[in-house]
């Protein structure tokens, strides 16, 4: 059982290298259907393991054909670290407010469908979407924020959302959209740890559970940059739909197994 925490981890972070979503994404829905840890739990071991990936990602981008947008990415992050703090106080407030953490579960699960289903659609009508590319850097602020927020809250370390806010606001392609994301979760889940770090909330762990999540973390971040420099612009949409799909069926199969 403990092996599918690093394989979890591998498969969910080179998707998410690839596609932009981070990983967490996939892993919160797969750990909350086929785990019995805490949300909680699976909230730290989810960010730890996205941090890891996105630092490699990050790391073998450099010097790559697709680069950042360093003006409106700087911004992007700098939201990004403020929603990522802003994000984990909702999230413990939360488990604080409610008696059950079954409850935070399921409004996790049930935000995280109702996201992956708007963004399906959009992805399907993607060509019909004529983009903006603003240069205001308060709603490149705005933006971060609000993306980090909804990152830190769900416990993904990223998201579907931040593919589309990127193309929509910033006209930015599949692949530079990916690594544009992959920058703000790095930046919001470093926030989000080290809020968690400095308030003493760390919840209690299997440090093996970690090191072989992280591991996964590690290893999907090479994978999906090797994957990254060989596919399509449209390899890359076709990935991420599939993704959506498999992430909606994950928090649909969670929603249900709570309210059953």
């Amino acid at each position: 059982m403990i092996f599918s925490f690093f394989l979890i981890s591998f498969i969910a972070s080179t998707v998410g290298a690839i596609s932009g979503i981070g990983g967490g994404v996939i892993i919160k829905p797969s750990l909350d259907t086929f785990s019995s840890l805490s949300v909680a739990n699976i909230s730290f071991l989810s960010g730890c393991t996205v941090l890891s990936m996105t630092i490699v990602t990050l790391i073998r981008s450099r010097g790559g054909e697709v680069s950042l947008n360093r003006r409106i990415s700087s911004l992007l992050a700098l939201g990004g670290i403020a929603g990522g703090m802003a994000g984990k106080y909702l999230f413990d407030q939360a488990l604080e407010s409610f008696s059950s953490p079954s409850t935070v579960s399921l409004v996790q699960s049930s935000l995280l469908a109702l996201m992956v289903a708007l963004v399906f659609l959009f992805i399907l009508n993607k060509e019909r979407i004529v983009p903006k590319e603003y240069s205001s850097g308060f709603l490149a602020l705005l933006t971060g924020f609000l993306l980090g927020v909804i990152a830190s809250f769900l416990g993904i370390g990223g998201g579907p959302i931040n593919i589309a806010l990127l193309y929509l606001f910033f006209s930015m392609d599949a692949k530079k959209a990916a690594l544009n994301s992959i920058f703000i979760i790095f930046l919001s889940q470093s926030a989000s740890l080290l809020f968690t770090l400095a308030t003493d909330r760390v919840p209690d762990f299997d440090i093996r559970i970690l090191l072989l999540m992280m591991a996964g973390g590690i290893l999907g971040g090479f994978a999906g940059s090797f994957v990254t420099k060989r596919v399509s612009l449209r390899g890359v949409d076709t990935i991420f739909l599939a993704v959506l799909f498999l992430i909606f069926v994950l928090s649909g199969t969670q929603i249900f197994r709570i309210l059953l």
